[in-house]
């Protein structure tokens, strides 16, 4: 599904620079949880590196401090990376500094990625309800101790150390202005601002101007934009609008790896973009199939194949209205694709679908469900003050999750 060539015009946009890293398309791909494990993230590299260019930054599902600092099964898969990932990113949540710095630190000194993200933007509710993602900046010294205990680890190893947030809890309670200038004066290397609030989730249109106040704000380090990018033109429209020093994408990329193609053509001032028949799309999701296997085998013998091929498959198959949406495929063929359970059976299913030309504006645009603005999930009292005591202190350290978030 190699993009066809056009004229190479005048980059949009200089490198992007994360402290010691250099990232030549400034385009990084979110983590979303159970969504961008290393299957997903090796799909959308491949993607953004058949245009020629480098291909971006693709970070790792969140994963809590917690369960790092535990050595949780689970999170320590997520934080292993595979031989293609230059530069590896991984995403960390937590609501105590003594176990994010130490969550960094383990991170940072086993060199285990090049570079670590921290969450602030999260708007679900099981971990809003702890204090934790969207809801934590409102607490400005928990935030600047967690952000600073953060960039103190990883400092003497060279990893440099990025924020992601929202505007804040809800139009009341707007705290990005500020948490990007503390994070900014704590020696972060870049922001990025998801434009709405924790209330709106994902409901309604991204805030672009915010990301623009943003930018007037901090200004001697990277500020990224995050929100409402489907397209190639719509990451050009943002940066134009907001003077953004590059792209976080989320949710337009699922079902659409190939939207890493069209990003780093546009940022690289070509008009070429990919439009994919249903046949390429269908190939897609089986290479999608085979890293996912690859994923779970992840150096397993061979006894284990079996087990790793349907985990992968029960795995694929959320996302398959996602790559399916806008062809002409009918509900029988949708509903037999998202019972596959091996490989083969994958591929006699994809087959079977046989091609069609790309169906324009209705493959494009929302992927899932925005939903409405919801009321956030918040810990009983946790708008009363900006500042937390010492009975809020040890609560948050007792509400640390265990698990990898969402």
């Amino acid at each position: 599904m190699n993009p066809t060539a056009s004229a190479t015009l005048q980059r949009v946009l200089p490198p992007l620079r994360l402290g010691p890293i250099t990232v030549d398309t400034p385009v990084v791909l979110a983590p979303m949880a159970g969504v961008t494990n290393r299957a997903f993230r090796s799909l959308c590299r491949e993607a953004g590196a058949s245009t020629g260019h480098h291909p971006g930054l693709y970070v790792a599902e969140m994963v809590t401090s917690r369960a790092l600092v535990e050595r949780n099964t689970e999170a320590l898969r997520i934080v292993t990376f595979g031989d293609d990932e230059t530069p590896r990113s991984a995403q960390v949540y937590g609501v105590d500094p003594a176990t994010v710095g130490a969550a960094v630190r383990i991170i940072a000194s086993e060199d285990r990625a090049d570079h670590v993200d921290l969450n602030f933007g999260c708007p679900v509710p099981k971990v809003t309800r702890k204090g934790g993602g969207g809801a934590l900046p409102w607490k400005r010294t928990l935030f600047t101790d967690i952000v600073r205990a953060a960039v103190e680890a990883a400092t003497p190893y060279g990893v440099p150390v990025t924020v992601k947030m929202r505007e804040g809890i809800d139009d009341d309670h707007l705290t990005y202005l500020e948490a990007g200038a503390i994070a900014e004066g704590l020696g972060v290397a870049a922001v990025a601002l998801h434009a709405r609030t924790v209330a709106q989730h994902y409901s309604g249109a991204a805030r672009w101007p915010s990301i623009a106040r943003l930018k007037e704000t901090v200004t001697s380090i990277p500020v990224l934009g995050n929100g409402d990018i489907w397209s190639g033109d719509d990451a050009l429209r943002m940066v134009r609008e907001t003077g953004a020093d590059g792209v976080v994408v989320g949710r337009g990329c699922q079902g659409r790896p190939w939207l890493f193609a069209d990003l780093a053509a546009a940022f690289h001032g070509e008009t070429v973009r990919v439009r994919p028949t249903l046949a390429q799309v269908a190939q897609t999701v089986y290479r999608h199939g085979e890293l996912m296997i690859d994923y779970y085998r992840d150096g397993d013998t061979a006894a284990h194949a079996a087990e790793a091929e349907g985990k992968a498959m029960r795995d694929l198959r959320k996302h398959m209205a996602w790559y399916l949406k806008g062809y002409a495929v009918g509900g029988e063929a949708r509903h037999a694709l998202a019972l596959v359970s091996t490989l083969a059976q994958l591929r006699e299913r994809l087959d079977a679908l046989g091609d069609a030309p790309y169906p324009g504006e209705a493959a494009e645009g929302q992927r899932g469900r925005a939903g409405t603005p919801k009321t956030p999930h918040l810990p009983y009292g946790w708008l009363d003050s900006r500042e937390l005591d010492a009975a809020w202190e040890a609560k948050l350290r007792e509400a640390e999750l265990s698990v990898s978030g969402g």
